[in-house]
């Protein structure tokens, strides 16, 4: 009786033996595979980043070449901070303009001067890579030597005056950090909201005559063609008053007033008080129609004339001022 127990016993442990065998191999298989799948999800992670080193060439003309991806950088350009922070390298930011307000990470960021550099604290946060302006380039050539001596990367971005410029800015600085895709996402959504923008302008049926004013009595400013905020009033179906001018320029008042603008956008409420009442209440312009019919707005600043990831929400702010009932 215990020898028939006895060799149950033994063929039910060897039973229990194999079993717990192929238990653990179908675990250590299923560990295979994660460790497997894990392994590819991490090369094809690896696969997406940019390869370095990369040599990207400035507004200039000069060709920057970057050893490794950015790790502390410097913008002394509002337009390029947003931009960078758009990219999302707000942990590698360290030093801003003194302009620089958006996003509000940015007002947390070094100061490090605006047109005039603080060549000091720049060369104290020993940025790997410094987006600076062309004036620098024009007036700071010694300063930025100081820096390409202590090995800062220089990169100049210049002015850009349509959309196309501001989407080659985006890629140019996507690149120089590591963060094509990103860029291209950016420039993706901002031609979808474009698009849309401009399928709503259709509804136009009678176009409206802009005078956009970006500086004061008494020297008044306007934009004219071959600048993106002509290319905005364009895209919302707007007729700019000031399209025969080449660029940023001074009007004559007198010309201005003629041209009866059938609204008047202005863009200096960050820094003059009521701009609107300013101009409603301008000797000699009563007769203009956007004053008669108390057409004046003033616009956000940054986001009409600061050629970065904001503009297409500038485009869709002007046509809520200009055409309300179709962009609600």
């Amino acid at each position: 009786m215990k020898t028939i127990f006895g060799k149950y016993f033994s063929i039910f442990a060897l039973i229990m033996v194999l079993l717990a065998g192929i238990l653990t191999g179908c675990t250590q298989g299923e560990e295979t595979k994660e460790a497997s799948k894990s392994v590819d999800q991490t090369e094809q992670s690896k696969s997406k980043e940019q390869a370095y080193p990369v040599t990207v060439t400035d507004d200039i003309g000069k060709e920057v070449t970057l050893e490794e991806k950015p790790e502390k950088i410097v913008s002394l350009l509002p337009s390029t901070t947003e931009i960078l922070f758009a990219l999302g390298l707000e942990q590698e930011i360290v030093g801003v303009s003194d302009y620089d307000n958006y996003p509000k990470a940015a007002l947390e960021k070094e100061k490090v001067g605006a047109q005039d550099l603080n060549a000091e604290k720049i060369l104290a946060l020993q940025p790997d890579v410094a987006f600076l302006q062309d004036y620098h380039a024009q007036n700071h050539g010694e300063i930025i030597k100081q820096f390409e001596a202590a090995g800062i990367k220089v990169f100049i971005v210049g002015s850009q005056n349509s959309f196309e410029q501001v989407y080659t800015a985006i890629r140019t600085v996507g690149k120089a950090t590591g963060t094509l895709d990103k860029a291209d996402e950016i420039i993706l959504d901002m031609n979808k909201k474009v698009e849309v923008i401009k399928k709503k302008a259709e509804a136009v049926k009678e176009q409206k005559r802009v005078w956009i004013e970006v500086s004061p009595q008494p020297d008044i400013f306007t934009t004219g063609k071959g600048t993106f905020m002509n290319e905005m009033l364009e895209i919302i179906h707007a007729d700019n008053v000031a399209k025969a001018e080449e660029g940023w320029v001074k009007m004559d008042e007198e010309k201005t007033v003629s041209s009866n603008p059938d609204v008047i956008v202005t863009t200096y409420g960050y820094y003059v008080e009521n701009p609107a009442d300013q101009v409603l209440n301008r000797s000699g312009w009563k007769e203009v129609k956007a004053v008669q019919n108390k057409q004046v707005f003033d616009v956000d600043s940054d986001m009409v004339t600061r050629p970065g990831p904001r503009l297409a929400a500038g485009v869709e702010e002007l046509g809520k001022l200009i055409y309300p009932d179709i962009f609600k």
